[in-house]
């Protein structure tokens, strides 16, 4: 099966290039993992945007919400009616394996069949790699680093790493469903990207000592019953029941690196591309969305990725690789 375009990744960004590939008249096929938007669907309950929902609308569909911020569901909901009520052609569950360029085609093959394409769009987030502690225990079962719901921590001792907005989110709602949180943080205070209403919360709950915080401290190593943390004032035993490492997440570099996209040596590992094409350094190969941004994944967000689809084809169009 031969197509003009072929987009890895199913995302609000995966779904807004096959929108365009389709207006376009362009012959194209969507692989996705998971489930449509799988990402946001492995998103916490619950869970607010911190844009407005005018903001995370595509192909200047209306996304409706009744919140000035919308939630979770709401998300799911709108861009799982735009996949179905335009009929893209999106295969789900479908992981690729492997991704090669050969004789001007690139050879896609995923674990129930295999693909050829003139051009590649890889859309593929960043939400799946954690940024793992690399501490002694961290594979113990009682090291979670996706949150969900907060219910499940009720009565536990929860210790929840990290400072920015997944962390903060985390801590607040598992201290109001009765959870003993306390949180290990990195720097002097909780992160400057913080959602706004959330920031002054979180920081009145440390405050108060209804949330306890560590500034300045790492983790040393995680026990079954406890762990140890290395603070400004030397080490510390903290009684635990769960570690939730809510400390980001990263691209898939490998499969980057596999097909052949260079990525910068300083440590951002940002990988190359035109910004005026999306085009990187292989002909026909294009990034949509927030692999854009390598280790800087708050760089690239749906509502400032929305224009990159628009990019693609023209260049698609323009080129002799339709």
């Amino acid at each position: 099966m031969s197509y003009d375009l072929i987009i890895v990744g199913g995302g609000p960004i995966g779904i807004a290039c096959g929108l365009e590939a389709q207006k376009q008249g362009l012959n194209y096929l969507i692989i996705e993992k998971g489930c449509i938007v799988n990402s946001l669907y492995n998103y916490p309950e619950g869970m607010t945007f911190f844009s407005t929902s005018d903001k995370l609308e595509i192909d200047d569909i209306p996304f409706i919400s009744k919140n000035a911020k919308p939630y979770k569901d709401e998300a799911l909901e709108y861009y799982r009616r735009i996949v179905t009520n335009k009929s893209l052609n999106i295969n789900l569950f479908e992981k690729v394996l492997l991704l090669k360029k050969e004789n001007e085609l690139f050879e896609v093959t995923t674990e129930k069949d295999s693909y050829s394409a003139n051009n590649l769009v890889l859309s593929t987030g960043f939400y799946d790699i954690p940024n793992l502690l690399k501490v002694p225990g961290e594979d113990l079962p009682k090291v979670k680093h996706y949150y969900d719901n907060a219910h499940y921590y009720a009565q536990q001792k929860v210790i929840v790493v990290g400072a920015n907005n997944s962390a903060v989110d985390a801590a607040l709602e598992i201290y109001r469903k009765g959870g003993d949180v306390t949180m290990i943080i990195r720097g002097e205070g909780v992160g400057k990207r913080v959602k706004y209403w959330a920031k002054p919360d979180i920081e009145n709950r440390i405050k108060e000592g209804s949330i306890k915080a560590f500034y300045n401290s790492t983790i040393k190593e995680i026990r079954e019953k406890d762990l140890v943390i290395t603070t400004d004032k030397g080490e510390v035993v903290l009684e635990n029941d769960y570690v939730l490492a809510l400390t980001g997440y990263q691209p898939n570099f490998s499969f980057l690196e596999s097909i052949g996209v260079s990525l910068s040596e300083d440590g951002k590992r940002i990988p190359q591309y035109n910004p005026d094409t999306m085009e990187t350094n292989i002909s026909g190969l294009f990034l949509a969305g927030v692999v854009c941004g390598g280790m800087e994944t708050h760089k690239w967000f749906i509502e400032n990725s929305r224009i990159h689809p628009g990019m693609i084809m023209n260049t698609i169009l323009k080129s002799d690789h339709k």
